[in-house]
């Protein structure tokens, strides 16, 4: 059995499915862990999201920016932004289904030694506190008020986190920083307007994972988003957002031995 980790999809599902002949996955006995983002700026979000829910155990999920986008658009959020392409999931006769069992992906999923997670955690999370925190987006996400949940996740506002924080301000730093993150001050202050490599590091930041302070140092954290800083690993860190949907590639790493497949648009 083996497991592979998959960077950001996008609805790009000729590309998985090149990628997953690549790696010669075998549903019966191995495990797709993907990072998010499975849907939006791609041409096949429909067909992606299918395919992924149609994997069932085989498949682990956590939700990226994107995927939440998707959520927020079903429960009636205008005005859209511009550039997404997400009509064919939405019109689809499947969507309500789809996109239920899009809402009960965790953000967050932990598993021996490895986080895996869309952008990030702030440096004052343990991974126990990351754990208990995902868990309370997703009681919001599949609770009775999931809709106003969703209506009030857009904007950066509050940039940090506190443990004062209540109801809408505190669940909408959680999501921002497990889907959005990438440079952050040491006190955990996010910069969201930076997208560059980082080496571009807002004055006064660092790419959230470079801290040195940083609590979940006691797990290798697994996540994509950020197509800027693409494949990268260093100790303790696997980023797999190689940024196909730009030009660039989509990458699975084998968990086991920690052999990287990629695939570049055709």
């Amino acid at each position: 059995m083996a497991t592979y980790a998959i960077g950001d999809i996008q609805g790009c599902y000729s590309a998985l499915r090149r990628l997953l002949d690549l790696c010669a996955f075998n549903p019966a006995n191995d495990r797709l862990w993907f990072v998010g983002d499975l849907v939006n700026r791609g041409p096949e979000s429909l067909q992606t999201l299918r395919f992924v829910a149609g994997l069932g155990d085989a498949a682990t999920v956590v939700l990226g920016n994107h995927d939440l986008y998707l959520l927020m658009l079903h429960a009636g959020l205008e005005p859209r932004s511009g550039g997404d392409n997400l009509d064919d999931i939405l019109s689809a006769p499947d969507c309500d289904e789809l996109l239920h069992w899009l809402a009960h992906r965790p953000l967050l999923h932990v598993e021996d030694q490895y986080v895996l997670v869309h952008a990030g955690l702030l440096p004052q999370w343990t991974v126990p506190k990351a754990q208990a925190l995902a868990e309370e987006v997703q009681a919001a996400l599949t609770g009775k008020d999931s809709k106003k949940f969703l209506l009030r996740l857009m904007g950066s506002r509050p940039d940090s986190w506190k443990n004062s924080l209540k109801k809408w301000d505190r669940l909408r730093v959680i999501v921002n920083a497990f889907t959005r993150l990438r440079f952050c001050t040491p006190d955990g202050r996010m910069v969201m307007r930076a997208k560059g490599p980082p080496d571009t590091a807002p004055i006064g930041t660092l790419p959230w994972f470079a801290l040195p302070n940083r609590a979940s140092r006691t797990h290798t954290i697994i996540c994509g988003h950020w197509s800027a800083l693409g494949f990268y690993r260093e100790e303790g860190l696997i980023a797999l957002d190689s940024g196909y949907v730009w030009g660039g590639a989509l990458t699975a790493l084998r968990i086991e031995d920690g052999e990287a497949f990629e695939v570049t648009p055709a």
